[in-house]
Order: structure tokens, then sequence, then C-alpha cells
């Protein structure tokens, strides 16, 4: 028997993840973080305590058994890691490099209390792209149930929703109004965190799993929801299309030649390529000075993928100080690497004109921090008669987003105040069968806390339907709570045994 780990007995040191040079990655649009070697990995995961009740597995929005696919690892068993991870997560080349760990599983794991932490997130992605590599898949045996299921919306939310439905049987259609799959992983995120190619291949695990995907398809002006319900056949949606409606602060100048959302430049060089101008074309003329409001994860990559588009000078503009940043530690250090100029405890109150209507400066006001607002971060107060203005070409406004409109626009369904949608606590909206979550119903969050709400809108859709979910039934909670019927548990009820000759 292995002897118990304990923390004298692991490597105290966090395994570092081998990056390329600020002064050579600023100049491209290739991976930053280069990835875990094989030994890298093995050393790292064995920092892993096997905790008899992991804490991490509870912080994780989609339930990743990850104590046992770290122990896969250190048994050199890597591809029964890989089927453990994708038992839960369709994605983990993509989630080990975009999701948030430190703040979720990583966060309460008991390493962390004396040393750092366990690198999930980089073992995640070292088993996900291994993966990739050596052309594995997790693709079960599907029965086909007869019932037909709409996905509207390829994000994390619509993915992990459409794999967990055709994995119940249903033949499933996702919805993708861009012309190419994976939603904001796609238009969102640059290259450099997370490559196309990452994206294309675990997409096509959708694919094996049978699920149909139709891109260029705006639900709401080619066809409705009500539509699909009726004319098209489906007999559930589920509406994962997103929060991608870029907000403003309402201060002078905002329609100047210049002004921008980081949703448009990110769109414009992901998906449309502009860094390649005019190999591809769609220009993106920044100039040399460049300023993004905001400093959550957004904001960081539009100030690097301004930087390698060749701006020569970016700022990023915070009311708050970076201790409130609400983006990840590394993408903030990162950017400092590259050369990004941060300007915190600084507002902008206008945005200045030359003669042409082109933006030329921005004033700014400077900040203090008061006593704690709703978010629970200390409130910025202006200080008086702190203004200054510094000259600028382009404004990149990443404050947030809002629900995409088209869905509210053209259906009876319940919105609440802010234009999201509202479902009950199992995802269901106001419109029978249609259920809904990730960005669309809270606004703009993680990849994963979307495919957390992706997985539970399949099982309450799976519950509308009828379809039987064995997990459900034979769950240790759910047997013999109800008692039986003629010998037979209450929760297999409408369910017939047939004997096929």
């Amino acid at each position: 028997m292995a002897k118990k780990k304990t923390i004298r007995t692991i490597p105290q040191e966090r395994t570092p993840i081998p990056v390329q040079d600020a002064s050579l990655r600023v100049q491209n649009f290739s991976e930053v973080a280069l990835g875990y070697g094989k030994e890298d990995a093995l050393l790292e995961a064995e920092r892993c305590l096997l905790c008899p009740d992991p804490a991490c597995v509870k912080s994780c929005p989609v339930a990743i058994d990850i104590d046992r696919f770290i122990e896969k690892i250190t048994e050199k068993d890597f591809r029964s890691s890989y089927d453990i991870l994708t038992d839960a997560n369709l994605l983990p080349a993509i989630c080990g490099r975009v999701c948030p760990q430190e703040d979720q599983c990583e966060a309460v794991c008991p390493v962390g209390d004396t040393l750092e932490p366990v690198a999930i997130g980089r073992l995640e992605r070292w088993v996900g792209d291994l993966a990739l590599a050596e052309g594995w898949t997790s693709s079960p045996h599907i029965e086909p149930n007869g019932f037909r299921v709409a996905i509207v919306g390829s994000g994390p939310a619509g993915i992990a929703c459409a794999a967990d439905m055709a994995k119940a049987g249903c033949e499933v259609t996702v919805y993708e109004a861009l012309h190419a799959t994976g939603g904001v992983l796609r238009y969102g995120i640059p290259e450099f965190r997370l490559p196309n190619s990452v994206i294309d291949a675990e997409m096509e695990s959708l694919t094996r799993l049978g699920v149909k995907i139709e891109c260029n398809t705006l639900v709401g002006r080619l066809f409705t929801l009500e539509q699909m319900l009726d004319e098209m056949g489906f007999h559930a949606v589920f509406i994962g299309s997103g929060a991608g409606y870029p907000s403003f602060m309402g201060i002078p100048g905002e329609s100047l030649h210049g002004v921008l959302s980081a949703n448009e430049l990110l769109t414009r060089c992901n998906l449309m390529r502009a860094g390649e101008f005019p190999k591809y074309d769609t220009p993106l003329d920044l100039g040399a000075r460049v300023a993004v409001i905001g400093a959550g994860n957004t904001a960081m990559d539009a100030m690097r993928v301004s930087l390698r588009s060749g701006a020569e000078k970016v700022h990023c503009v915070y009311r708050r100080t970076r201790d409130e940043s609400p983006a990840r530690e590394e993408e903030i250090g990162h950017a400092e690497e590259e050369g990004v100029e941060f300007h915190w405890l600084t507002a902008p109150v206008e945005i200045l004109a030359d003669a042409e209507g082109n933006v030329s400066a921005m004033r700014c006001i400077r900040m203090e921090l008061g006593e704690p607002d709703d978010s629970g971060r200390r409130r910025p107060i202006p200080i008086e008669r702190s203004e200054y203005d510094f000259e600028i070409d382009t404004v990149v406004y990443a404050i947030g987003t809002n629900a995409n409109p088209v869905i509210g626009q053209t259906s009876k369904l319940a919105l609440n105040k802010w234009g999201y949608l509202e479902a009950d606590e199992d995802l269901a909206t106001s419109m029978a069968g249609v259920f809904a979550g990730g960005d669309i119903v809270t606004g703009a969050a993680t990849v994963i806390l979307a495919m957390g709400a992706g997985r539970k809108a399949a099982r309450s859709m799976q519950v509308y339907l009828g379809i039987r979910d064995s997990e459900s039934v034979y769950a240790p909670e759910h047997i013999g709570n109800e008692g039986k019927l003629f010998g037979i548990e209450i929760g297999e009820r409408n369910f017939s045994r047939v004997r096929v000759q």
C-alpha cells in the first residue's frame, strides 16, 4: 500500500509552466503559456494529497473528479485520466487554459494553506493536450430515444448542454449565429491564450457524439423559438446565446471615430483575422496610442491584442487599484511584462476630438477608494480638481457586457429588468420546453460556470422530456425515499422493461 502523502512529503514548490519571452511574444499571436511536459505533469501531480473528501470537486462547477484524474496521472495511466475528465467536461484542453482555477478548485486546495495549491488547471490542460495529440476520443454508446433538441449558441453553455443531451440519446442540432463555432471561446479569447486549433479539435468531440451544427444561423431572425417548437418539430430548446452586447459609460465623445468596444476589437482580430490585413479584408486602424477602459480579463486581452496589432503604447485606465481588478493575476502579470502602462485609480470623464472628429485625447480624473459597495469592493470616489488629459488615438471599452437582445425581442420569453432571460432554479424559462443558461441568464461569467449551467439545464430538459437518468434514479439520496409500488422503486415509475427476442 502506498504511503499516505502529507504536506511535508510532497514536492514543496509548484511546478512552473514555461512561457514565451515577453519581448518575443508581443510580436506574435502564438500561445504565451507553453504547457507542461510529461515530467512536469508527473511532478506536479505528486503534490496532490488525494484527500478523502476533496473540496476541489465541490468547488468545480461541472464537478470534475479532480483527485481521481490526478491520481491516474501519478499512476501514468493517462488515458484513464482523460476518461475521468471527459465524464464531466468535454473541453479539458480549453478549460485548462482559460478557467479561473485559482478562484475555484485551487482556491480550496488544502495544500494552498501552507504552500502554493496544486496546479489543477495546468494538469487538466496537459491531459487535454495529450488526448488531442494522441487522437483519443471518449464516445459512449448512445441509444436513440426519438427526441429532437435544439441548442441556440455554440459557446460553453451550449456545448455542454448539447453533449449531455446527445449522450442521453437525443437528436441534437446546434444553431450558431457566426460563421465559426465556439461562441465567446472563438471571438472573445485571443489565440495567444486559446489557439483556434484547440477549439476546432475539442469541437470535433461534439460532432463525434452525433451533434449537428448549423453556422450562420441567427435564431430570432431566420425563425423564432415558437417556430422551432411547432413547425420545426423540436421537443425542447436550450438558449445559450451569451451576453456580448457591449456597455459604455455615457460620457461625452463616445461617438467619435476611434471609440470601440473590446468585443468589436477582439472579434475583428480573433474571428475575422484583422491582424493579417490586407490578406483578410478586415481593417483595424488602431493608431499608435490605445487606451483600454477596464481591468478584467477582456480588458487584458484587448490591451495585449492591441500591442500585437501595431500599437506603440497601450494604457489601462481603471477606477480602482490593482488589488480590486477582476482579471486573473497571471493575465495582469503578462500584460505588465509586455509593456502595458496601468493608470490605477483613474476614471475617464470625456473623450476629446481633433478637427476631423477623430479621437485625439482622453480627459481623466483621479480617484480614491471609499467604503465597499454592493460588489464588496471599495467604492471609487473622484478627487476634486484632479483632472488631466493625455493624448490617445483609440479608446476601447471593456467595462462589461449586456444580454444579446435578439431572442428577447423576437419571442415571448420573460426578461428581467436588465434584459437577461428569466429562468427558475431548474433553468426553465417562461415558455414550456425552453431552457436557458450561461451569460444570457446570469450576465458575463466564466467559461466553466457557463458549462455548469449547460449541464444543469440538460438534466432539467431530460426530466421535462421524461428521459430516464440512471444516475439520478440510483443516486443514494434518491433510493428508497419514496418507497416502492408493487416492489418497484417509485423513481422507476413510467418506465417499462421490454424483453427483445
